[in-house]
């Protein structure tokens, strides 16, 4: 029912949006060589018998979990079109309330034979995400890529940190935001994202657990092929990633894409290294996250290998 209502309002939404306006998007913001390697520069003239179309796949989440590397990867395969930028559609009201046809137009232009895919990871998080999603689409195929909750937490921190440097922002070191008057500050936001059973309950409420394939995103940064070789039975896509489409770079510490007689990394601003953490801390930390992890394992049917 609640699906329902919600296709009600988008259709509603779509009938009273205002026409597409152009958005330019920043096609380098995580790629050092610029442009994903099956989006088009030329949005001007389109290739003939390609479209624009919603996507048929959609990388939910979570933050800091690897979705810009695993959409890279994704990318290889040459029937995958893949949105360049995150669009945050169904997580930002002012963006949900511009409609469908909005959406679509932000949208890689892309053949028949091929899927586009979008993703925003904070539709993870996103308490309305999952039903809007389900309003377009209650049969898309949905990506989680998930890593060790409480590493994801550092790197939430990480990522803030350097974005606060970058311009001029005071920080503050990561335990003064853990902890706060002797306890663990569960109200952070970097450990509320981290809580995985609490959001997918939120989204097996609007899709069956088959129609979510989780990617062990710790196990993508080890060895990327077997993950993407499961990625791509899940969208029911050929197999045509291989082991020669990745190098490990000696000098950032991770896999590179190798496609098209091109290398590509991920930006600078990926694989940061975390800050040492006070141990008593960070053990609290993994005590509290213990038990949803847990649920979590119970929720999705299977379990992953974290401290």
């Amino acid at each position: 029912m609640a699906c329902f209502l919600a296709s009600v309002f988008l259709l509603v939404l779509q009938t009273n949006a205002a026409p597409p306006e152009f958005v330019q998007t920043d096609f380098s913001m995580d790629l050092d060589s610029g442009l994903p390697a099956n989006v088009s520069e030329d949005v001007t003239f389109p290739p003939p018998g390609t479209s624009k179309r919603t996507p048929h796949s959609i990388i939910i989440g979570v933050r800091k979990g690897g979705t810009r590397a695993l959409l890279e990867m994704l990318d290889i395969h040459p029937e995958v079109a893949a949105a360049a930028t995150e669009v945050h559609f169904f997580d930002w009201d002012e963006n949900y309330a511009k409609g469908l046809e909005w959406y679509r137009e932000l949208m890689p232009y892309s053949y028949p034979h091929q899927i586009t895919i979008e993703k925003t990871p904070g539709y993870f998080t996103s308490a309305l995400a999952p039903e809007r999603i389900c309003a377009m689409n209650s049969s898309i195929k949905l990506l989680l890529i998930l890593r060790d909750p409480a590493e994801r937490v550092i790197s939430d921190y990480t990522q803030v940190y350097f974005n606060r440097l970058e311009n001029h922002k005071p920080v503050q070191a990561i335990e003064n935001l853990l902890v706060r008057n002797g306890a663990l500050n569960v109200r952070y936001k970097a450990i509320q994202r981290s809580l995985y059973d609490i959001h997918m309950h939120n989204w097996l409420r609007h899709f069956p657990l088959e129609q979510i394939h989780i990617v062990d995103g710790d196990a993508l940064i080890r060895d990327p092929l077997p993950e993407l070789q499961k990625v791509e039975r899940f969208l029911n896509l050929p197999p045509r990633i291989v082991s020669s489409n990745f190098y490990f770079n000696q000098t950032k510490g991770f896999y590179c894409i190798r496609s098209d007689g091109k290398e590509r990394c991920l930006h600078e601003s990926k694989g940061r290294p975390h800050p040492a953490v006070n141990s008593t801390v960070l053990q609290q930390l993994r005590s509290y996250l213990r038990e949803h992890n847990r649920t979590f394992f119970r929720l999705v049917r299977r379990t992953f290998d974290w401290q």
